[in-house]
């Protein structure tokens, strides 16, 4: 079959799988926040973006309400994005340190961003049938991404929806790893490693649960680590 990143990407925006999700990302984008209330919200379901040669893979939850639901580009316009893609630059991942908005300038460099589920989520919780609906873009790009060597999950929910997708795409057992930060996975010779971080929320970021060290630490670590043979 042919198959491309940018026919998964066409898919994607046209998606209406989930009747509650498309629901609500279009209640969202006409009630829209206060401060984004002249602004042209997305509220379509969001593709990946990044380099398509990409040896790491990131992969979050879902898009943010007035994040990614209002800018149409994942990890782009709320404070969740602003600390990661800061990691990412420091990482050398991201040419510049700010996801404001499509258009903005932003590029990757060796990274590929993508999300479990595609949709803005009420409360931030997709259903187990929405994940379901979802998987089948998530195992494309892995597939087509062939230059992977590692996949980050951001959040103990994508790093489960990451352990069944990576069963299927590199056909191996499901893994078993516990969620931790800085946890990893071995998919055996040849398949990439399956790293885990806590999620870049402001509930965790406010915190010091994740610290900006400790995930541009992670990410050289793992950039560090692709040519370990302890690790291949």
């Amino acid at each position: 079959m042919n198959d491309s990143l940018e026919a998964v990407r066409r898919e994607v925006v046209a998606c209406r799988r989930c009747p509650r999700l498309v629901r609500y990302r279009e209640r969202i984008a006409t009630e829209k926040k206060r401060e984004f209330r002249t602004e042209t919200y997305w509220g379509r379901a969001v593709p990946g973006f990044g380099d398509p040669r990409a040896r790491l893979v990131v992969v979050g939850l879902a898009p943010a309400a007035h994040g990614s639901n209002r800018t149409g580009r994942v990890f782009t316009g709320d404070r969740s994005a602003a600390f990661l893609v800061r990691a990412f630059h420091a990482a050398g991942f991201a040419n510049q340190p700010t996801s404001t908005h499509r258009g903005d300038g932003l590029s990757y460099r060796d990274l590929y961003l993508t999300a479990a589920v595609r949709c803005a989520p009420p409360d931030n919780h997709p259903r187990p049938i929405e994940l379901e609906h979802c998987r089948p873009y998530l195992d494309r790009e892995l597939r087509l991404l062939a230059n992977a060597r590692a996949v980050l999950a951001l959040g103990g929910f994508a790093w489960d929806a990451l352990r069944s997708a990576v069963a299927e795409v590199y056909g191996v057992a499901r893994p078993t790893a516990p969620f931790a930060h800085g946890g990893v996975a071995a998919l055996g010779p040849g398949r990439p490693l399956l790293y885990a971080s806590y999620h870049p929320s402001p509930q965790n970021t406010n915190t010091g649960k994740l610290t900006s060290d400790m995930l541009v630490g992670l990410l050289r670590r793992i950039r560090d680590g692709y040519a370990s043979p302890a690790e291949a």
